[in-house]
């Protein structure tokens, strides 16, 4: 028997064994990872992991978030607000369905999120109310985003198990940023070239 029949025979056996119908995969693996962290472990490990990203991160009391978007977003003259988006915001410029060129104007974006992943850092947003579409948190050069400390889940699959797979989503983990073939990192291409994170606790 040749080297090419011999394939062959293994690639018709395992077709024939495929026919037996769908395999029983273990999928434990993929379940809630939440029960070895506390709240406030989990809020501390992803302000952490945000800030491993080149993200600014900062805490503070919800009576604080008007002065800690102010003092993020500095002196920004145009900043896009999402609708339904619950803080005041200097200079803050409403979303009434902007073309991309008015988008690209805007300076920042500030925007809430649906839940944060404390493993690996990352934001999720849905764009329902104080999120806005999803132009609206890629096309401005800084993006602010608030995030409620009880929002904050352990893992993925914690994340994944909220969320509603009906909805347009957007994974944030940091700045928006690529590298070329020589390693060279490149920040702003696909989104914002800077993110800021408050955590609202």
């Amino acid at each position: 028997m040749s080297a090419r029949e011999e394939i062959l025979g293994q690639v018709r056996s395992a077709l024939r064994e495929a026919d037996r119908g769908p395999v029983d995969v273990p999928r434990g693996y993929r379940g809630p990872r939440g029960s070895g962290l506390r709240d406030a472990d989990m809020v501390s490990l992803f302000v952490e992991r945000v800030a491993d990203y080149r993200a600014t991160v900062e805490r503070c009391a919800e009576a604080d978030v008007p002065e800690a978007v102010r003092r993020a977003l500095g002196s920004r003259a145009r900043v896009l607000v999402p609708e339904g988006f619950p803080w005041p915001v200097d200079h803050g410029v409403r979303d009434t369905g902007l073309s991309p060129q008015e988008l690209d104007d805007c300076e920042a974006v500030v925007t809430e999120a649906t839940v944060g992943i404390a493993e690996t850092g990352t934001i999720v947003l849905t764009h329902g109310a104080g999120q806005g579409r999803r132009a609206l948190s890629l096309v401005p050069d800084v993006h602010l985003c608030v995030v409620r400390a009880d929002q904050v889940v352990a893992g993925v699959p914690d994340a994944v198990a909220l969320l509603d797979p009906g909805r347009p989503q957007t994974w944030i983990s940091g700045p928006s940023a690529t590298s070329d073939i020589e390693l060279n990192r490149v920040e702003g291409v696909h989104g914002p070239r800077t993110l800021h994170v408050v955590v609202v606790e």
